[in-house]
């Protein structure tokens, strides 16, 4: 006879409580960063309302404070605290854009990268969906910056324009040099990867300018921020391109090469129309995977020993000697972004 499933025991005593302020999985491993962002990656985040998602913030708080509702249960806790990962800065706490959050990486970049793989025949179709390509990426890069380093608008003016002016030159020069060549349609179809490759290389390290000008905040193993690295942020930055270039590469290189193999089939034939549906659905799928493991390349949380300084900010690391002597850091962290 079959026996009732327990309740889940609500969170109250001492020895249950959740360390909601630490890592749900090992970070420091490639497997454990991958479970961490397919949590918090999840796309149906994107549709819970601001509402709920500062109710999530709320409950947190109570928890930390020990002041949750009554019966509480731990399954609430890790919810609120995925639906807060997922929309909230790690560094200011503000609730993120839902466009540019990361759970709006897979539905936003496969629609984009559905129809940049569809529409690249002729120049105006290119210009369009690359436009709107670095549109979407901008606001990414921005709401995924480093909070701890300001940028003004006239910074971020200049990176947008400057990606989307890479994008489509690479776009439109390699379509003209591949016709002159008499390349194959397939070959054309890689052309979208490339231009957006090329423009990530642009966009990323001039929305984050200020980074590499300035440095990025490091702080100690106790969390204590001691300084400002401009080696930190070229690091952080130079992961985040990889990440970035790493998650678009599967759907737009992989997706044209079976779309090929699909449209010589007769019911691919009849159904014309709806070959940007399947592309996107493609795309889709490997999006699923790919955003979680493009972001769990590398630690969001990064670190450096702190004799790195010597390269970029020698002048960092004499006043970090002097201040701190014998006490100071090994290692200084960072938050890289995303």
């Amino acid at each position: 006879m079959a026996t009732a499933q327990k309740p889940t025991a609500p969170v109250t005593s001492v020895q249950s409580r959740i360390n909601i302020d630490a890592p749900r999985w090992d970070l420091t491993t490639f497997t454990g960063r991958l479970k961490h962002f397919f949590w918090v990656t999840d796309p149906r985040t994107i549709v819970c309302s601001n509402k709920q998602l500062d109710n999530a913030k709320e409950l947190l708080e109570q928890y930390r404070t020990g002041q949750e509702p009554p019966g509480t249960t731990e399954q609430q806790i890790w919810y609120a605290k995925k639906l807060y990962m997922s929309a909230f800065h790690p560094d200011s706490g503000e609730r993120q854009n839902v466009i540019g959050r990361m759970s709006c990486q897979v539905p936003g970049g496969m629609l984009i990268t559905g129809c940049l793989l569809q529409f690249y025949r002729t120049n105006t179709a290119v210009v369009f969906w690359q436009w709107v390509n670095q549109s979407f990426n901008a606001l990414v890069n921005y709401t995924n910056r480093n909070a701890q380093s300001g940028i003004t608008e006239r910074q971020i003016a200049v990176a947008y324009v400057s990606a989307t002016t890479c994008a489509v030159i690479t776009a439109i020069g390699l379509k003209r040099y591949l016709a002159m060549k008499a390349a194959s349609q397939l070959m054309q179809r890689f052309v979208p990867f490339a231009a957006v490759a090329s423009a990530n290389i642009v966009n990323i390290p001039l929305m984050r300018q200020s980074e590499l000008l300035d440095g990025i905040a490091c702080f100690d193993e106790n969390g204590q921020k001691v300084t400002e690295s401009r080696y930190a942020a070229a690091k952080g930055i130079s992961q985040v391109v990889c990440s970035r270039i790493t998650m678009a590469a599967p759907g737009m290189l992989l997706t044209p090469i079976i779309m090929k193999r699909l449209e010589t089939l007769s019911w691919m034939k009849r159904i014309q129309s709806l070959h940007v549906v399947v592309q996107t659905l493609l795309v889709g799928c490997t999006l699923l995977v790919m955003v979680p493991t493009g972001c769990a390349l590398f630690n969001q949380k990064c670190s450096i020993p702190v004799e790195r300084l010597r390269l970029l900010d020698s002048k960092k690391l004499e006043e970090l000697k002097e201040k701190y002597g014998e006490h100071t850091p090994k290692r200084l962290y960072f938050n890289k972004g995303l």
